[in-house]
């Protein structure tokens, strides 16, 4: 099994932003990383406290991710963390080590985790 990250974020607090913004994260992490859903064990979304219109969970229903199960819940408040982000972790049931996973940091996410980002541009 192996995990996989991502990030994004959204500019309101409004369902139609939440939504749009995950279906375009989840929609790049398997594009990056070839899924299937029936590859994907489980999704672990987390929204920052200031976003609260939606769960993130609802836009991977709406990509047709009936099978897979998942989770919301809320990221702790920490001051000066980036605000109106939505953070997935994906359980991904696949043999294939770690170098070879492509995180996903879209929308100033980036910034979350600039490490992984630059390693992806070297490959």
């Amino acid at each position: 099994m192996i995990a996989i990250r991502g990030a994004t974020t959204v500019e309101r607090d409004r369902a139609d932003d939440i939504r749009a913004a995950t279906r375009e994260l989840l929609a790049e992490l398997a594009r990056k990383n070839d899924l299937t859903e029936e590859e994907i064990v489980s999704a672990l979304f987390t929204a920052t406290p200031d976003l609260t219109a939606c769960f993130p969970a609802a836009a991977a229903r709406e990509l047709g991710w009936t099978s897979t199960a998942l989770m919301c819940a809320a990221e702790i408040a920490v001051r000066g963390a980036l605000p109106r982000c939505i953070r997935v972790l994906l359980h991904v049931e696949r043999a294939r080590t770690e170098n070879q996973v492509q995180h996903v940091y879209l929308r100033g996410a980036e910034a979350l985790r600039p490490d992984l980002i630059e390693e992806e541009e070297r490959q």
